[in-house]
C-alpha cells in the first residue's frame, strides 16, 4: 500500500482528508493539483470505505481520466475502473445511453461531430433557399452552440425576442428557423452533437425527476476537474447530482480561465461559494513546476486583473534564469531568432528537442517558425493540425460503420451512399430527402421501398446498397468491433479502392484506414474493456479531444502550438512568440474589460508552461492579412516585473545553407558572427515635456488627439456599446489602432 499522505503538503493534505461537504481547491499552475484529486479519491475508497461506483469524477480530456484512473489504480487495485470517471461530455453520453428512451432517442444515438453538424447545417441552409454566404455554417453552429450552453433550446430561441432582434441586426433573421429544422432533423436521424450531450442531460434530469432522483442516490461525492472551464449548461447539472448530499469538490484556477470563446463562464468559480454559504476554501499555492523568477513574473502578470480569487503563488525551486526578451525586425526574422536560440540551448546544455515548446496566440504564426527550424534541419511537431480521425478516408469509414449501426443517421448516409460510386448521384439523394420529409419518414424507410418512392430505374442500386447495409447491421450484432469493421471495410468497397489507388496520397489514405483498424484491434484486444462492441469503440472515438490523439513515434521534437492547446502541459524551455499588440492581446478581444482579463490570464497561462527558461519575442514589422505592418510591443510585457526580464543579445542567425554551417560552428565551439537584418526607419514620437492625458469622456469622431507613442492622429469612430468606450483613431505614422479609452492616454487637441 502506497504511503499516499506523506508526500503531500499541509494544503494538499487537507484537500485530501476533508472529503464531507462542499470544497473548492483553488489550484495554482504547478501545484499539484492532479496529485490531490487522485489522492482524494483514492483516500474516499481505500479509508473512508466508499464504493467506488458511488463516486462520480469529472474531467475535459480523455488523457487526463485515464491518468487519474491509473494513478488511483496504483493504490486502490482494480476497483478504480468502476469509478464513473471521464470527461463530462463522455460521462453524460453514458447517461444518456442508459436513458435516452425518456427523451425519445435509441440508445444507440450517433453523436456528431463539428464536421457533421456544419454538413447538415450546410445542407438546410440550401433547403431553406437562404444566402449560403450570409448563413454559413460555421457561424449559425457557433451561435446554436452557445445557445445550447446557455440552455436556450429551439423552442425559447424563437421566443427570445432580444435573440430574435439580434439576430436581424446581423443580417442573419433566420437562424432561430434553422435552428429548429437542425434540431427536429438531429432528432429524426437519432444523433446528438457534443453540445446535445449536456444539453439533453440537462433536459432529462429537469423533466424527469424520477432519473434525476435515481442519481443524485448513486453518486455520494462528486469531484469536477478544471472547474473554471465548466459553462453553464455543465455546472447546472453537477449541482442537481450533487444537491442531495452536497458532497462536491470543485478543484481549478480562475487564473487559468481562457476557453470563453467556448462557453466557458468564469463566474461559475468566482461565485462558487454564494451557491454554497459552508463551502471549504483550501488554496494550493505552492508551485513545484517553475523557477522563482518565472512565477514571480507570471504573479505580476495576473496581479493586474481585477476579476479573480486571491491567492499567492510561491516556490521553493531555484532563482533559476530571467527571462529573455527577443527583439525582431519581422516574423521571419523573430522565427530564425527563436530557431537558433533552440539550437544553441540544446547544444549547450545537452536538451533534448522535445524539451522545447514555441507558443503562439493563433495558428497561422506557426508559418515563419516552420520554416526557420526546417531550414536548420530542427524536427518539430505541429499540435491541433488535422486530427487523424478529420481525415477523409478515416470519417469515411467511421460513416459506414455508423451507418451500420444507426440507419437513422442522415450525415452518414449522406456521406456513403455513393461511395464508393453506385450510380447515385446528388440529384437522386436529394429526392430521397425529399421523399422522406414529405412523407415524414425515415430516410431508411424511402430507401427501402425506392421502387415506390423513386421509380424502378433507381430502384436497382439503391436496393443492392440496402442489402449491403442490412448485412452490416448484422455483422455488427454478431462480432466484436475489429471483426465487423474489417468486415464493413472489405465488403464495402473501400479499402479495395485505396488499394488500388497507387499515388503517393492513395498510399497514405489506404494506411491511414489500416492504421483505424489496428486502433479498433487494439481496442478489442485490451483486457480491461468489457464491452467490445462496435457501438462502444465508435462513442470513444468520437469524443476523442485534441489532447487525446498525441501518438507520435518519434517524440523527440520541439512542440509547436496554441497557448490554449497548452493548457495543462509543461516543458523544460518554452519560447512566446508574437507578443504584439492587436495579436497578443488580439485585437478581437478588446471591446471589454471581461475579454482584455481573458487575453492576460492566457498570457498567464502560457508563461506557467515553462519549467526552466522562458523566452519571449516580438516583431517590429508583420506580415497580416497580406500587407506588411508595423507592429507595437503587447502591452503585456509592460505587466511583468522589470526585475525578471533581460533583454537578449542574440542575432539574426539566417544563411541560405539553411544554417548547417552555423550549426556546426557552434558544435565546434566557434562563435560566428552575422550581420542582422538592417532594422526599417521607425517613426517616434517624443511627446512634449508638459503632457498630460486629457479626460476623454467628451471624446468623439473628427477630434485630434496625441498619444505618448504613436503621436498625432484623428478620431474616425467611436465605439460605446460595450462596459468599456473605445475609439478607432488613425495615426499619421502608425496607421489605424483601436484603443480602449479606460487605458489609452490621449491628449485631445482642439
Amino acid at each position: 500500500m502506497i504511503d499516499y499522505l506523506s508526500s503531500l503538503n499541509e494544503p494538499q493534505r487537507e484537500g485530501v482528508l476533508n472529503t464531507e461537504g462542499p470544497c473548492m481547491i483553488i489550484a495554482g499552475a504547478g501545484s499539484g493539483k492532479t496529485r490531490v484529486l487522485t489522492y482524494r479519491i483514492a483516500h474516499l475508497i481505500h479509508e473512508k470505505g466508499v464504493d467506488p461506483f458511488n463516486i462520480m469524477a469529472l474531467t475535459f480530456t480523455n488523457k487526463a481520466a485515464k491518468e487519474m484512473r491509473d494513478r488511483i489504480e496504483t493504490i486502490v487495485g482494480h476497483d478504480a475502473r468502476n469509478i464513473w470517471m471521464g470527461t463530462f461530455h463522455s460521462v453524460f453520453a453514458r447517461i444518456l445511453r442508459a436513458e435516452a428512451h425518456h427523451l425519445g432517442y435509441p440508445s444507440n444515438f450517433t453523436i456528431y461531430d463539428t464536421d457533421d453538424s456544419r454538413t447538415l447545417i450546410k445542407n438546410i441552409v440550401k433547403e431553406l433557399g437562404l444566402d449560403e454566404t450570409a448563413y454559413k455554417a460555421s457561424t449559425v453552429h457557433n451561435r446554436i452552440s452557445a445557445a445550447k450552453n446557455r440552455l436556450i433550446g429551439w423552442q425559447d430561441y424563437l421566443a427570445n425576442a432580444e435573440l430574435m432582434a439580434d439576430d436581424a441586426a446581423n443580417m442573419r433573421p433566420e437562424i432561430g428557423k434553422i435552428y429548429r429544422a437542425y434540431a427536429m432533423r438531429c432528432f429524426k436521424a437519432g444523433a446528438m452533437d457534443f453540445d446535445d450531450l449536456l444539453f439533453n442531460t440537462d433536459k432529462l434530469f429537469r423533466e424527469h425527476l424520477d432519473v434525476l432522483n435515481k442519481y443524485q442516490h448513486r453518486i455520494h461525492y462528486l469531484l469536477v476537474d478544471e472547474f473554471q472551464d465548466t459553462n453553464l449548461c455543465q455546472y447546472y447539472i453537477i449541482r442537481k447530482i450533487a444537491a442531495v448530499r452536497e458532497n462536491i469538490c470543485v478543484v481549478g484556477d480562475d487564473a487559468q480561465s481562457i476557453y470563453a470563446f467556448r462557453g466557458a463562464d468564469i463566474t461559475n468559480i468566482l461565485n462558487f461559494e454564494r451557491d454554497y454559504p459552508d463551502l471549504r476554501v483550501i488554496k494550493l499555492e505552492q508551485n513545484y513546476r517553475s523557477t522563482q523568477n518565472i512565477v514571480n513574473a507570471a504573479n505580476s502578470v495576473i496581479r493586474k486583473n481585477r476579476a479573480q480569487l486571491p491567492k499567492n503563488i510561491w516556490t521553493h525551486n531555484e532563482e533559476g534564469s530571467l527571462i529573455e526578451l527577443i527583439k525582431a525586425v519581422s516574423d521571419n526574422e523573430e522565427g530564425r531568432l527563436v530557431a537558433s536560440s533552440i539550437f544553441e540551448e540544446k547544444m549547450q546544455h545537452q536538451l533534448k528537442f522535445s524539451d522545447f515548446a514555441v507558443l503562439y496566440r493563433t495558428n497561422s504564426q506557426s508559418r515563419a517558425i516552420e520554416e526557420a527550424l526546417r531550414r536548420m534541419n530542427i524536427k518539430y511537431k505541429v499540435i491541433g493540425g488535422l486530427s487523424f480521425y478529420q481525415r477523409k478516408e478515416i470519417k469515411d469509414l467511421l460513416a459506414y460503420l455508423r451507418y451500420a449501426i444507426n440507419q437513422q443517421d442522415e450525415a452518414s448516409f449522406r456521406r456513403i451512399i455513393n461511395l464508393p460510386k453506385r450510380g447515385i448521384g446528388n440529384a437522386t439523394i436529394d429526392r430521397i430527402i425529399v421523399a422522406a420529409n414529405d412523407h415524414d419518414l425515415p430516410i431508411w424507410e424511402v430507401l427501402k421501398h425506392a421502387d415506390q418512392f423513386l421509380g424502378n430505374r433507381l430502384s436497382g442500386p439503391i436496393s443492392d446498397f440496402v442489402a449491403m447495409i442490412e448485412r452490416f447491421s448484422l455483422e455488427v450484432q454478431r462480432k466484436d468491433a475489429y471483426s465487423a469493421a474489417f468486415e464493413i471495410a472489405k465488403g464495402s468497397g473501400l479499402l479495395r479502392e485505396l488499394y488500388e489507388d497507387k499515388t503517393v496520397e492513395g498510399l497514405s489514405r489506404y494506411e491511414n484506414v489500416q492504421e483505424l483498424l489496428n486502433a479498433i484491434k487494439e481496442f478489442v484486444d485490451d483486457p480491461t474493456r468489457e464491452d467490445k462492441s462496435l457501438n462502444a469503440f465508435l462513442q470513444e472515438v468520437s469524443l476523442i479531444t485534441g489532447q487525446d490523439e498525441d501518438k507520435d513515434k518519434d517524440p523527440d521534437k520541439v512542440t509547436l502550438m496554441t497557448i490554449h492547446m497548452a493548457k495543462g502541459l509543461e516543458f523544460r524551455y518554452v519560447y512566446i512568440v508574437g507578443l504584439e499588440e492587436d495579436l497578443f492581446p488580439s485585437q478581437m478581444m478588446l471591446s471589454s474589460r471581461a475579454e482584455l482579463e481573458e487575453e492576460r490570464r492566457l498570457f498567464y497561462v502560457a508563461i506557467t508552461r515553462a519549467q526552466k527558461r522562458l523566452f519571449l519575442s516580438y516583431a517590429l514589422t508583420r506580415y497580416r492579412y497580406g500587407r506588411l505592418k508595423n507592429c507595437e510591443p503587447s502591452r503585456f510585457l509592460d505587466d511583468i516585473d522589470g526585475r525578471y526580464v533581460k533583454l537578449t543579445t542574440r542575432q539574426s542567425v539566417y544563411e541560405s545553407s539553411g544554417g548547417t554551417n552555423y550549426a556546426r560552428s557552434l558544435v565546434r565551439g566557434i562563435q560566428k558572427t552575422v550581420k542582422s537584418t538592417p532594422k526599417p526607419a521607425q517613426p517616434v514620437h517624443v511627446p512634449a515635456a508638459d503632457f498630460e492625458p486629457s479626460d476623454t469622456s467628451g471624446l468623439q469622431q473628427g477630434m485630434k488627439v496625441e498619444h505618448p507613442k504613436f503621436g498625432y492622429g484623428v478620431v474616425i469612430q467611436m465605439d460605446t456599446s460595450g462596459a468599456d468606450r473605445k475609439a478607432r483613431i488613425q495615426f499619421d505614422n502608425f496607421g489605424e489602432k483601436t484603443l480602449l479609452l479606460s487605458f489609452a492616454k490621449l491628449r485631445i487637441h482642439e
